[in-house]
């Protein structure tokens, strides 16, 4: 275990071999009273899951990360931590491959088109939020619906320790903006590192129905824009976008 302290909270991170889900863990030692700032790390995660009840690879060598936040009665609304996540995350990449990667809403990182990591975050008791994060840093798994890739397939070599160093510091920076409700300045960051508007992207919705239009940026709650050919625009805020 060890512990560091960052804008005022505490960070302690536990590092196990293998567990079925960080996430899951974190909840439940949330429900225990579990404050915010630690940080779980598996070497082998055999039950992770993602967005919309996907699994995610458990890959020896990958980043397999979770923490918690305690809500504060005058903090944001919760959903915008999703695109607080995706900034951290995606900056903390960025320090080792710079120039290469790219936020697919809501938080996916790619790099040329190509999936490298997924966040999922999931609501505990009372005020607890857990934000977990997978990374493929060593190997990538082959998926029948998108590409993927990893950034030892790019020719990078970062541990799963390094990366999570650099993901704490700018996890707890943009905690910090995110306090002081300067959305904006979050979303701001996300869409600089995001596809550039007018990208025509395709949603598939969580009913199977979908959307298709150009990107135009989010709304200050973290909804995807999308401007459609006779002028409108419609509001996602669940999906499946591709590009």
């Amino acid at each position: 275990m060890v512990a560091d302290r960052r804008a005022g909270v505490v960070l302690t991170v536990r590092v196990v071999g293998e567990t079925g889900s960080t996430n899951a863990d974190l909840l439940a030692a949330a429900e225990r009273g579990a404050e915010e700032g630690l940080w779980l790390r598996a070497e082998r995660q055999v039950a992770g899951r993602g967005r919309l009840g996907r699994r995610w690879s458990d890959g020896r060598g990958n980043l397999f990360a979770s923490t918690i936040v305690r809500l504060r009665p005058d903090d944001p609304p919760a959903p915008t931590l999703t695109l607080v996540a995706a900034v951290a995350l995606a900056e903390a990449v960025a320090s080792f491959i710079p120039g290469r990667v790219t936020i697919k809403w809501p938080n996916d990182l790619l790099i040329d088109g190509a999936k490298l990591s997924g966040i999922l975050l999931e609501r505990g008791t009372a005020n607890a939020v857990v934000i977990g994060f997978g990374v493929n840093l060593a190997a990538h798994p082959d998926l029948a619906d998108r590409p993927t890739t990893s950034l030892a397939a790019q020719g990078v070599e970062v541990t799963p320790a390094a990366m999570l160093e650099r993901l704490q510091a700018r996890l707890a920076a943009w905690l910090h903006v995110w306090r002081r409700h300067d959305l904006s300045a979050i979303r701001t960051a996300w869409e600089a590192l995001a596809h550039p508007r007018g990208t025509l992207l395709r949603v598939r919705l969580p009913d199977g129905g979908g959307r298709e239009g150009a990107f135009d940026g989010l709304d200050i709650s973290g909804a995807l824009r999308l401007r459609m050919d006779d002028g409108r625009t419609e509001m996602v805020h669940a999906g499946d976008v591709f590009a």
